[in-house]
């Protein structure tokens, strides 16, 4: 799967996208999130707090609890603001 990071947890993350290929046990997005700040240090700084993280799967938004079966792409961004 794709992976797209966007707004200050790219910059943490120091990179924009990746492929991935999650473990077997990775089966929710909010899995997917703890794997990724399990993985290494840029990780652990970009989803050190994981409830202000906010995800796209193959462009609808969804919680933490969202199924990551044929998932093509998954956006995750900090909350957005506008005025």
């Amino acid at each position: 799967m794709r992976i797209s990071y966007f707004a200050w947890v790219r910059e943490r993350m120091g990179t924009g996208e990746e492929r991935i290929d999650p473990p077997a046990g990775v089966a929710t997005v909010g899995e997917l999130i703890g794997w990724l700040a399990a993985r290494d240090a840029a990780g652990a700084l970009a989803f050190a707090e994981p409830a202000r993280i906010r995800a796209a799967v193959d462009g609808e938004m969804v919680g933490p609890g969202a199924a990551l079966d044929d998932v093509t792409e998954i956006a995750l961004f900090p909350p957005v603001t506008g005025g």
